[in-house]
This record gives structure tokens, sequence and C-alpha cells, in this order.
């Protein structure tokens, strides 16, 4: 049976190419539902939706758009009409799949009208250019397919349709291969366990001993796109409790770290109320190499453990520990299920052990205290007398968990 592809373009520059697209979906058997969001100009031909109901549902009359010089306006409100339009036509059952096929405009607005669509639901993004800078944006936390066409989309050639008949091939398979997402379901119990290489061995312990006691675990690596790819699995009904190793995807985040997870990070959880426990994990650490932004204030310490030629580390600063403290505490403030945390004594991570060059339980100190000072619940934290990566830290995390499963069971 046919699937409903939305095609999201700009009929008004890439009609040509759009319809081909169109016409190769259909020859499969699907339905191709052509979203036009031209901003200028007069398309060759009337999209399935057209760009006036696409500008309207995004607040602004089409000849506003058209008129318009503010080129970052213009592609918000388009942006903002396509999301509603796809969220429309998918509480209809009219979207089984999605294709963006344009240049680097085309690619950030079809992002962000896919990064609102449930995990599961195929998405592609398809331009000429897919540079470096650009893909993490496109991808964010989505699972969607970037293709890279290499030449740009202009005219009718067979280079360009070759291309787009590949494009065309892909969403097609996917969707005849994808399940239905509202029938995806993990088992009773899942726990989510985000982890990272400096707690490599905590979360081996974590995952073992969760499995001996029956729960079905799933690592995320917080490198700040799994980690958020978790939240918005966890915010769309996925897993029932959640272990904490690492989250500093959000203080990776206000300071413009490798890792950032987006000020976002940690609430997915606390909004449903699923049970929480958390270790400090890198709350204390950040990159200090040669991709890290404003890397000579986190140098100029002098505490810096080179790991390779690409990777250092280093403690942040105290006054940003401190800022950092105050964030988390917002997160447990308003989460609406348990949290515990639990405090190794001893360093907060295999490269912060005692004798390392970025041991300093009293600078960790400063920001326990700091998290307790801007707390308005209560909140249960359990310090043990060992390093992150020893085993009285996983067992007590795990035994934190197991305690809060059973208690809401």
């Amino acid at each position: 049976m046919g699937r409903k592809i939305v095609i999201i373009g700009s009929v008004n520059t890439k009609g040509d190419q759009l319809r081909f697209l169109k016409e190769a979906i259909e020859s499969r058997g699907h339905t191709a539902i052509l979203v036009d969001v031209s901003m200028g100009g007069h398309p060759s031909f009337q999209a399935d939706i057209t760009p006036e109901e696409i500008s309207r549902l995004g607040g602004k009359d089409i000849n506003e758009v058209i008129t318009s010089k503010d080129r970052f306006a213009i592609t918000d409100t388009m942006s903002k009409g396509a999301q509603q339009k796809a969220l429309d036509l998918l509480s209809k059952g009219e979207l089984d799949g999605i294709v963006a096929l344009g240049g680097s405009t085309m690619a950030l607005l079809g992002s962000q009208v896919m990064s609102r669509l449930p995990f599961g639901i195929p998405k592609v993004m398809a331009a000429p250019a897919a540079q470096p800078v650009y893909v993490g944006r496109w991808f964010g936390a989505n699972d969607a397919v970037v293709m890279q066409l290499i030449m740009e989309i202009a005219g009718m050639n067979d280079l360009i349709k070759n291309a787009i008949s590949q494009v065309a091939g892909a969403i097609s398979g996917m969707v005849e291969e994808a399940y239905d997402y509202r029938s995806l379901k993990l088992p009773y119990p899942s726990i989510a366990v985000t982890e990272l290489g400096f707690s490599d061995q905590c979360a081996k312990n974590v995952e073992k001993l969760l499995e001996e006691k029956g729960y079905h675990v799933y690592p995320f690596h917080a490198q700040g796109v799994s980690d958020r790819a978790m939240d918005r699995l966890i915010s769309q009904g996925f897993f029932d409790g959640v272990i904490e190793i690492v989250p500093a995807g959000l203080i990776e985040e206000k300071f413009k770290g490798n890792r950032p997870a987006g000020m976002a990070r940690l609430d997915a959880a606390g909004e449903r109320g699923i049970p929480q426990v958390w270790a400090p994990c890198c709350l204390n650490l950040t990159g200090a190499g040669p991709t890290r932004t404003n890397r000579e204030k986190y140098v100029a310490s002098g505490r810096v453990l080179d790991i390779d030629e690409m990777r250092s580390m280093t403690r942040f600063p105290v006054d940003e520990m401190i800022i950092g403290a105050k964030l988390y505490a917002e997160k447990i403030n308003k989460a609406n299920g348990p949290i515990k945390l639990i405090v190794p004594l001893k360093g907060w991570s295999s490269i912060d052990r005692e004798g390392s060059i970025l041991y300093n339980p009293e600078e960790d100190q400063i920001f326990m205290e700091e998290l307790k000072k801007n707390l308005t619940v209560p909140l249960e934290i359990e310090e043990v007398d060992c390093n992150l990566e020893d085993f009285d830290t996983a067992r007590a995390l795990v035994d934190s968990l197991v305690k809060f499963m059973e208690e809401k069971r």
C-alpha cells in the first residue's frame, strides 16, 4: 500500500526539480504532497500546499513575505508555517515520511520542520553542499538522513535527474520499510543511561547491575547530540527511568564547551516525572583542546590534562561552576518526579582521581554547596567515599534508581 510523503521545497526557484521528485515518488506508488515555501517571485505551478497557506500559518500574509527585505524574518515565518502544516498532516494520518530538497536555507528550514516530528518517521534532507559547519545544525538530535548532491540544483540534466531519482528512492525505501512510529515501544522497565569515556567503568558497572536486576538498559553517549536525542525520546514517552552519569551537557551549553546539549537538557525527564538518579561526571571539567571556544581562558590556570592531539581537559573556573550549580538546581526544582544525587568524594571522573592535576575536591564542594543553596525542594544527596569510576558509585546509582522504581510500581 502506498505511503504519504511530504516534500518541502521552493517552487519559484526549484520548480522543475521538485516536480521531478514528486513524479519519481509517485511512480513508486506513493502519494507525494508538495509543500511550497516560496518566499518571492511567482511559482511556475501550484503545489499541493501553497505559499499563501504556509505564510498564513506562520502569521503573515504572503504579500508581506514577498515584499519584505528581512530574510531572517520571512524564513522564520515560512518555517513556522511549514512546521504547523507538517504537524496537521501528521495528526490526520497524511504524513508517513518527509523530504526537503534545495540549498542551505531549505535544508535548515526542512530540519526545523523535521525536528517537530516524532522519532521513527523517515526524514531526508537533500542539499548540494552539506558542509560540516551546517550538517551539525541540520541534524540536531533528529533521526534524519542528509544526502549531499554535490552539484548545484539547477537545470534538469542527467546528473541532476540521477541525483533526484536517488533522493526519491531513499525516502520511498525508508517509508516502505519503516514501522508505524506509534507502534514503537520498549519493554518495561527500560532505563536510559548517559555515559562518556571518562565514566566508562561506572557505566559498565551500572549497566551490568541493572541487567542483573531485570532492567533493559539503553546507553547514550553524552557528547551533546546523543544525550539531546535521549531527552527527545523521553519526551515522546520512551523509558521508565534514567541514570544521568553525565548530565554535563547543560553546563557545556552555558559556557560553549565541546559537548553542548542545549539549555533544555534534563527537562524531559523532569516534565514526565520519571525517576532520575544523577552523578556529577564532568560538571567540574571541560575541554581545553584546539577546538575549544575561548580556549585561552581555560588553559590560563595551567591545570590542563592532555588526552590526545585534539583533546585536552581542564577544570571549569569556580565562578562558572557556581553559575552551573544554579542551573542544575533550577532543573531539580521544577522536576515532577523523584531525583537523587550520588556524589563521589574522590573525583567525579576517571581523570580527576586523587593525584591527578585535575583533582580538587574543595572546588567540587563549592559546586555542591551552591547547588544546595539554590534548591527550593527536598533533595536526597548521598555521598560515597570513592571516585566515580569505583564500583561503590555504580552500586549506589543502581540501588537508588531501583528503590524509586519499586516505590513507583
